[in-house]
């Protein structure tokens, strides 16, 4: 209130001291408002459309908006806090903006829950006004963000020997950027296979963190894997999941110990043998993995100093060969004690009972050649080997004429053993049928040989099969069928392939190729598999993507696959409307009969089925005019007539059938074309009993009056002629009416006063058939007017009116329809000519004296004699025109 004093205090002219005295005594109202600042709080959630209401601050505020100067209100900070909301200068009213805001964004430090504030400083203006409001608006969360694993697969180990009921802690926690009930809630395995169970731990932060529980014993060697997905679920309603790979790894323990498929063997050793001879080959096998699984032979300490000696045993492969000299003095039993020891187990025990038969001349011998490569007592033979490949040849020696030997084969396999058919006592060891590697990969056979006496020989083999690069990769489908929705973002996943190969080391190893057709925006990971596409994707241009895809191991020759991948792109309504034309013309006759079609609107639409469905209405004018929303064909309701309106403008809006829908406008403009349907209409004179007063000494060539008449057709439809059809007293040939402006002429001097009657007809130039009317022309040949019910009556009286014209033709109207011959030969009119050339300047010399004699008495006159016609009617409707005065010249 003192601010509004103050102004009048000064006009007033209050003495400086007592406004200083006020001054210190009560400080103004103006000062306590600088002195603090009004707070204002707001709050809104997160993600609002621009234009929502927040508040008004001037309400809010309780101002008084009937002041003057009138309030504003002002954001000093706009490029800070401006981009969230809009402040309305006048009502202080405040919205937020087209930024939405993001409280994620805005407040990326505000994890601890202490609530997300965007602050304004507003400004009351003007100067007498001021005021400084703090505004805070607080922003309240929505649960806008899914929660996420910070990996897509999650890798646990867990050792098969854990206890039940043990935990292990899932180490990538999910996070969700919204606070409280929308932050995560709780985690939950698709498949626990029955042997795990998921618990979850809140820590002092409030943080939830996943704990795996082991319920049934673990057994690496039953499965050595488990895949399934962890889910993440926050507090909304409905709530947001994530998920993830968890991948729960069962790491090996040793728990297994080695253990011997034969505990128990015999062989028979003759005394000749030579040493490095093959006896026996122990194997035993440990089913765990690794260190766990690493197998050492070792005689046990029960076998004699001399038989480990005269045995060798190999610790690695526990093949026992050979190592001495079989003499006199030696045994002719052993029995060898073979232990197979594994990391912190009790060793396995197997038996070996070996038969020493000496002989004098030497006991029979197997004497191997091998034939595929060997080494060490393996032979080793690629899985391309046809069937009945030769593999080692036996030769049976020292045989007496009277003893017979007898060798076969024993072990399982793909092999035979025959006698050579060229020789006796010799063996062929051949392939009865291709190896496959990927079935089996090693062969462990015998070849005994055994003699009448009962001796028994053994020879072992070992067949180690190659691989080879026979299997291509194989896809798990050879169609692949994706969709994918246009304007897609780059770099967008489409799919993942998965090829198998059955062969071994680089040879199984498959990497992924496009095929030659596969166009240049896709692009697969050659490890993985994974097929992404580099660019946004348009169905209008291309809407169907076919292309190879191939599969190529490493082996060599290389082999692969293909895969026939189809990308289809999914139609997305961002295609408008569109016609054909940017505006449309039609042009129609006018009487054209009511719903007859006008014209046709062609629109377009590149979008596919909804999309792509086109609908027309007209947006103006559709109480005339009606258009098929289908085809689009115009109609009009009703006949349409160009002398009541010659042109329409409607807009036609096009709107398709998406969601949401677009659509445009096109304008089209209908023009009539005229119809010569109108006759034309005489404006002048007004009536047939009109008159006009003629003096009798009016020269020839003088301008009596005007027919004038309009048409309101157009073009050559309005285009008007003039010709006197029928006169009524006169001589023929005493007016000429001019057939373009309607201009009627005395030709000859008038002899006889009274009336004077000419039927004009008015004629347009229309097709196919010209329009008239006619209107009578009255004179009245007299120096005055003395008795005007006289003259209505000889202008009321039916009397005949003789044909004076010839019939009048486009042709004659430079002329008019007045035209006839004076003389009946050119010849007298030249002679004629000829003859009055002398007198010419006699002949205009005194015509110029006698007309300006009687000019000067005409003048005089005038303004007695001069009269116009008279009319039945004192106005002319539409038109007012003047008749021309009729002197004496």
């Amino acid at each position: 209130m003192f601010n509004r004093r103050h102004p009048s205090l000064s006009k007033r002219g209050v003495i400086w001291g007592l406004w200083v005295i006020l001054l210190y005594t009560s400080p103004p109202s103006c000062f306590a408002n600088f002195s603090q600042a009004k707070q204002l709080i707001y709050k809104i959630k997160e993600g609002l459309p621009g234009g929502t209401f927040i508040g008004a601050i001037g309400e809010d505020l309780h101002l008084d908006f009937k002041v003057e100067p009138p309030f504003v209100f002002n954001l000093p900070q706009k490029k800070v806090n401006g981009q969230y909301v809009n402040l309305n200068s006048t009502t202080g009213q405040l919205y937020t903006s087209a930024t939405e805001i993001d409280r994620e964004t805005l407040c990326p430090d505000n994890s601890g829950g202490r609530g997300c504030v965007l602050s304004l400083d507003v400004f009351v203006l003007p100067q007498q006004h001021f005021q400084l409001v703090k505004v805070k608006i607080f922003i309240e969360d929505v649960n806008d963000n899914r929660p996420k694993f910070p990996v897509d697969e999650i890798c646990m180990s867990v050792p098969e020997n854990t206890h039940i009921n043990a935990r292990f802690a899932v180490e990538h926690s999910a996070v969700d950027p919204d606070l409280g009930p929308y932050g995560v809630q709780t985690y939950w395995l698709v498949n626990d296979f029955g042997m795990f169970t998921l618990d979850v731990e809140q820590n002092e932060g409030g943080e939830l963190t996943p704990f795996l529980i082991v319920t049934e014993a673990l057994d690496r060697e039953t499965q050595a894997e488990y895949i399934t997905d962890i889910i993440v679920e926050d507090g909304g309603t409905p709530p947001l999941l994530g998920a993830a790979t968890l991948k729960i790894v069962i790491t090996d323990v040793n728990d297994n110990c080695p253990k011997f498929k034969e505990s128990q063997m015999n062989v028979t050793l003759h005394g000749n043998t030579t040493k490095g001879g093959h006896l026996a080959r122990l194997h035993a096998f440990d089913p765990d993995l690794g260190a766990n699984a690493q197998i050492s032979y070792a005689y046990s300490e029960r076998v004699p100093r001399d038989a480990r000696s005269l045995f060798h045993l190999d610790r690695i492969t526990g093949v026992i060969k050979l190592a001495g000299k079989i003499d006199a003095g030696t045994a002719t039993f052993y029995k060898l004690t073979i232990l197979a020891n594994g990391p912190a187990c009790i060793p396995a025990v197997a038996t070996v009972s070996v038969h020493i038969i000496k002989v004098v001349t030497g006991p029979p011998a197997v004497i191997p050649r091998y034939i595929a490569p060997e080494n060490d007592g393996e032979l080793a033979i690629k899985e391309s080997e046809p069937a009945f490949s030769p593999i080692a040849f036996f030769t049976v020696k020292n045989i007496d004429i009277n003893q017979r030997v007898d060798c076969h084969l024993e072990g399982t396999g793909p092999f035979r053993l025959g006698p050579y058919q060229t020789l006796k006592n010799e063996y062929l060891l051949e392939t009865t049928e291709p190896l496959d590697y990927e079935k089996t990969q090693e062969y462990e056979l015998i070849v005994v040989a055994t003699s009448s006496q009962g001796l028994v020989i053994k020879t072992f083999l070992k067949v180690q099969v190659l691989d080879e690069n026979d299997n291509a990769p194989v896809f798990q489908q050879a169609l692949v069928e994706v969709s994918v929705e246009e304007n897609n973002p780059p770099n967008t996943f489409l799919t993942q392939f998965q090829a198998t190969d059955q062969d071994s080391e680089g040879r199984g190893e498959v990497i992924y190729l496009l095929g030659g057709d596969a166009p240049g925006i896709f692009v697969i990971d050659r490890v993985t598999g994974v097929l992404t596409i580099t660019t946004s994707l348009d169905r209008e241009e291309k809407e169907t993507y076919r292309f190879i895809v191939r599969a190529v191991d490493q082996g060599t020759p290389r082999r692969e696959s293909l895969a026939t991948v189809v990308v289809t792109v999914q139609d997305r309504n961002d295609n408008s409307p569109r016609f054909i034309d940017k505006d449309f013309t039609f042009f129609v006759p006018e009487n054209f009969p009511g719903y007859g079609e006008i014209g046709v609107l062609s629109v377009t639409d590149a979008d596919a089925e909804e999309n792509g469905w086109v609908a027309l209405s007209i947006l103006n004018g559709s109480d005339i005019f009606l258009i098929d929303t289908g085809r689009g064909a115009l109609r009009a309701k009703t006949s349409l007539d160009r002398e009541q309106q010659g042109s329409y403008q409607l807009w036609i809006e096009a709107v398709d059938g998406g969601e949401p829908a677009l659509s445009c406008v096109t304008m089209v403009t209908v023009l009539l074309l005229d119809v010569n349907d109108n006759p034309p209409i005489v404006l002048f004179p007004q009536s047939n009993q009109s008159y006009m007063l003629v003096l009798p000494n009016t020269l020839p060539g003088t301008s009596i009056t005007e027919v004038y008449a309009v048409d309101k057709d157009t073009g050559m439809n309005a285009v008007i002629a003039y010709s006197i059809i029928k006169r009524k007293g006169g001589e023929p040939g005493s007016f000429a009416i001019d057939p373009e402006t309607g201009n009627i002429t005395l030709k000859r001097e008038l002899s006889n006063r009274g009336l004077y009657s000419l039927l004009v007809k008015v004629t347009d130039h229309g097709q196919p058939e010209p329009l008239y009317s006619t209107v009578m022309v009255n004179f009245f040949v007299n120096e005055t007017v003395s008795n005007e019910s006289y003259i209505q009556s000889l202008l009321t009286r039916e009397a005949g009116i003789e044909v004076e014209e010839r019939p009048w033709f486009k042709g004659q109207m430079t002329q008019g329809p007045e035209r006839y011959e004076l003389f009946p030969c050119q010849p007298v009119l030249i002679a004629l000519s000829v003859t009055c050339l002398g007198l010419f300047f006699t002949v205009v010399t005194l015509t110029s004296y006698i007309c300006c004699k009687r000019f000067k008495k005409q003048r005089k006159k005038g303004s007695e004699v001069e009269r116009p016609l008279k009319k039945k009617n004192d106005s002319i409707q539409g038109v007012k025109r003047k008749l021309r005065p009729i002197s004496n010249i």
